[in-house]
């Protein structure tokens, strides 16, 4: 089925609409997250639905999804189309789980930072936070003290 050319969008049209820069549009399309038409003159045209996959990279984003995870949710569907309310809830079923570690994790920070940050103790010996001689470093790069499902993959 052909689009018409009133059903497509300019770059800035895109990026107004979705809230992406244009520079993530381009870097998307490279990556095979969405795909764009070009105009005689080389100019990008979206159709409308990549306002759709766009909501849905936002989202699994959001969630935590890498890059990878949300190209293979979108590969998953027929011949690349947008995803639909079904295909939204399909794919989402598997991160709950991912949700709710992070909302554990968020909640143990949370609790945490009322006892440790700002309490005032100078107590270093009971200080969960407290690093001696970089015991932390064995825990590998980053913030080891933060809850896991926190921590970028």
């Amino acid at each position: 089925m052909a689009i018409s050319t009133t059903d497509l969008l300019t770059v800035s049209e895109v990026a107004a609409r979705s809230g992406f820069a244009a520079s993530a549009l381009r870097f998307y399309e490279r990556e095979g997250l969405i795909s764009a038409s070009r105009t005689s003159g080389g100019q990008r045209r979206y159709a409308r639905s990549v306002l759709r996959r766009l909501a849905f990279i936002r989202a699994a984003r959001n969630v935590g999804l890498s890059l990878d995870e949300v190209a293979g949710a979108l590969a998953a569907l027929p011949a690349g189309r947008t995803p639909t309310r079904a295909d939204w809830t399909r794919l989402s079923r598997s991160w709950r789980r991912r949700l709710d570690d992070q909302i554990t994790a968020l909640e143990k920070l949370r609790d945490g930072l009322d006892s440790c940050i700002g309490c005032g103790c100078l107590s270093l010996k009971r200080c969960a936070i407290s690093n001696p001689a970089d015991i932390a470093a064995t825990a590998g790069a980053g913030a080891a003290y933060l809850p896991r499902a926190l921590r970028p993959t």
